[in-house]
């Protein structure tokens, strides 16, 4: 299966989610249990069809931590969550 072949439904949007670094500008790198925490933040694939939804492809947003449903797609790992637990549009 293909990511351009996944349309999310309603109010739904699909998002590859952005993972934090592991390493800090300083060079130090974290912890597993502090580098292993969920992404709050991706960028917006697909949306679905509802005129709720107010981010567009291509946006990178910030997300409720534990939202979603985590899929796999050709080994890339994606989230599809509702538009209300998107909770701000990075610009």
């Amino acid at each position: 299966m293909q990511k351009e072949n996944i349309k999310p439904l309603g109010e739904n949007v699909l998002i590859k989610a952005i993972k934090a670094n592991q390493k800090t500008e300083s060079g130090i790198f974290l912890p597993e249990t502090e580098s292993a925490n969920r992404p709050q933040e991706g960028k917006v694939q697909a949306i679905g069809e509802s005129e709720k939804i107010q981010v567009k492809k291509g946006q990178t947003v910030i997300f409720a931590k534990y939202s979603g449903t985590e899929i796999k797609i050709g080994g890339e790992e994606y989230l599809i969550l509702k538009a209300e637990d998107i909770l701000a549009i990075v610009e």
